[in-house]
Order: C-alpha cells, then structure tokens, then sequence
C-alpha cells in the first residue's frame, strides 16, 4: 500500500488524528471531512481537501499532501503545490481562510523551500490561520516519547522510523495499545493500522513473516484477543475492512452503483484486504468489475 493513500484512508476516517498530528485541537468531532476534489481549468485532482461541515466560513480549509518519496518536481514542488491551491480558491470561491500541511515520512525527501515562498511558513499575525500558512512535517523528527498522544498518532510515526528499530517500536506500540484500549474494536483498528504500516516498511515480507514480528501469533493466543473472535475472526474486523475499501473506491472513482456496492458487501475479510492492495492499480470501474468477477 503507497504511505498517502494510507494517510489519506486513516484521516478519512479520523479526520481529528490529522489535527492531533499537526498540533491543532480539533473543537469537536464531526466538524471537517476528507475529500478530493477536481479543479476544473486544469482537471488535476487534488488528493486531501480538509472541508468544514456546513460551510462554516470561521474554519480554515486545510490543503494535504504526504510523501513518502522526494518529490519529482523538486525544487518546483512547493510552487506547483501553491499554484494548485490558488486555482482551486479561485474556482470555488470558500469564503474560509486555509492552510496547507505538507507531510513527510523522512526529513530528507523535503526538497527545500524556495526564498520567494518563506513568507507561507512565518506567522499569520491575525491567527486566524494558526502559526503558518504552510506548515512541514517531518514523521523521523518527531519526538520518541510523545505523551498524551493518541495511539493512532503514536503507530503513524512509525512511517518515519528507522528500520532497523521500527519493528521493536512497534511491538512496544502494540503492549501498550494492548493496556490503553477498553475497546475491543479500537484495539483491532490500532493493530491493523500498525501491521499495514510494517507491511508498508517491509514490503518483501509475508503476511506470516509481519505477525511474526511484531508478535501478532502470541497475541493471537492471549485472552483478550480471542474473547473478541467470533467464527474465528475478530469481531468488527470485516466492518473495518469493508469501510476502508469503500472509502478507497469513493476516493478514486467517486459514488458508485449499488450494484458495484453490493458484490463489495459479499467479499470475505481477506479478499478486502486484497482489494484494498489491487485498487491502486485500477484505472476505472471497468477494472474493479473486472476484479470483481475472477472471486468468485
């Protein structure tokens, strides 16, 4: 799985972690949402447009983009990142202020940001757009110990580990998501969000070479784990996998016919997992019926 679309799946969801990361508290659930979004002049997409809900012209649009790769544009990322976001105010007209928030997975994959453009990182003196109009993210700067912080923030800087330490991180992650979580289905969620995360770090191991290492097969065994199967699976465990696929699809491909939606809610947990790897090949529908039809 590429790391933006893994991004982009978890703040879809959990728009809030997005805000918990980038230091901003989030007044209240429910008040922005994921989505992409076409700027018509030039029909380019932009992947993470952070909207708030009823129009709500006093809450800034917040503009995503995540690398885990240097970028190809280089040293003309930064002014074709700005360009994108003018077309789209000057297309849609939000009477919001806005901010743009640039994620990297490592320190080194920044391409630096030109002089002519260091005035977006200095400070908003009317605060209402915060510290910055654009604000970077370095996933392998942040701090090792980062309290008070959520799970799912703690498993997403993770991206930015080293690999030689990242799956003792991980395995330090799990003991205490273990602890922390009252919750049976958070617990699974934190766990899937880890194991993807290590899948994505180590792309040539198995799936029984991942749970192997991060201790996944001994978990497995513990009470707590098999209190929350039913028919051998955890419980909640196809929910989650089915909203992440859908969620994935809606993204690429825009509302989709019941029909389409309907063969989705037929597939086992682990053809969604499949799905959820094939999708980013998939240039239309036609490839996703096309997929569609060989699981049967």
């Amino acid at each position: 799985m590429q790391s933006d679309s893994l991004f982009y799946q978890l703040f879809q969801t959990s728009p809030q972690v997005f805000f918990e990361l980038i230091g901003t508290q989030l007044p209240q659930q429910g008040l922005y949402s994921l989505i992409s979004q076409e700027v018509k002049q030039t029909r380019f997409q932009i992947d993470g447009v952070l909207l708030p809900h009823h129009r709500r012209a006093d809450l800034p649009i917040y503009f995503l983009e995540v690398m885990g790769y240097k970028p190809k544009q280089g040293k003309h990322f930064y002014q074709e990142l700005l360009t994108e976001i003018h077309l789209y105010l000057n297309d849609y007209q939000p009477q919001n202020d806005w901010r743009a928030v640039v994620i990297y997975t490592q320190r080194s994959f920044d391409p630096g940001l030109p002089i002519q453009l260091s005035e977006y990182t200095t400070g908003d003196p009317s605060g209402i757009c915060g510290a910055a109009r654009l604000q970077r993210l370095y996933l392998d700067r942040l701090p090792t110990e980062w309290e008070g912080r959520s799970l799912e923030v703690r498993a997403i800087q993770l991206m930015g580990a080293k690999k030689n330490i990242v799956a003792a991180q991980a395995k330090s992650l799990i003991e205490q998501a273990r602890t922390e979580s009252n919750d049976d289905t958070t617990l699974k969620a934190v766990l899937q969000l880890i194991n993807t995360i290590i899948i994505y770090k180590f792309p040539d191991r198995t799936r029984q070479e991942i749970e192997a290492m991060l201790g996944l097969s001994e978990l497995k065994e513990t009470r707590v784990y098999k209190d929350a199967y039913q028919d051998g699976e955890l419980e909640g465990e196809l929910k989650i996998a089915l909203k992440i696929a859908l969620l994935q699809l809606t993204r690429k491909f825009g509302e989709m016919a019941p029909s389409l939606q309907d063969k989705i809610k037929q597939l086992s947990t682990s053809q969604l997992e499949d799905l959820a790897t094939s999708l980013l090949d998939f240039n239309s529908t036609d490839d996703l019926e096309n997929w569609l039809n060989h699981q049967n």
